[in-house]
């Protein structure tokens, strides 16, 4: 899996969210990236090593 993200791009993690969606879109990349869940619209920031972890695909558009 490629470890370079782009804004808006669409990933599936493994664990879903609360709201019952495991879709999201990242919105901010650095040593942190930023993502948006596309079911209820939170925002969390995840350490890059355990967004890796944690991410199970990328969407295709």
């Amino acid at each position: 899996m490629k470890n370079n993200y782009d804004i808006g791009t669409k990933v599936i993690m493994k664990k879903g969210h609360p709201c019952g969606e495991n879709k999201w879109e990242i919105i901010r990349t650095g040593v942190d990236i930023k993502i948006k869940c596309l079911g209820c619209g939170r925002v969390v920031m995840l350490p890059r090593i355990d967004f890796n972890k944690k991410i199970k695909r990328i969407m295709e558009d």
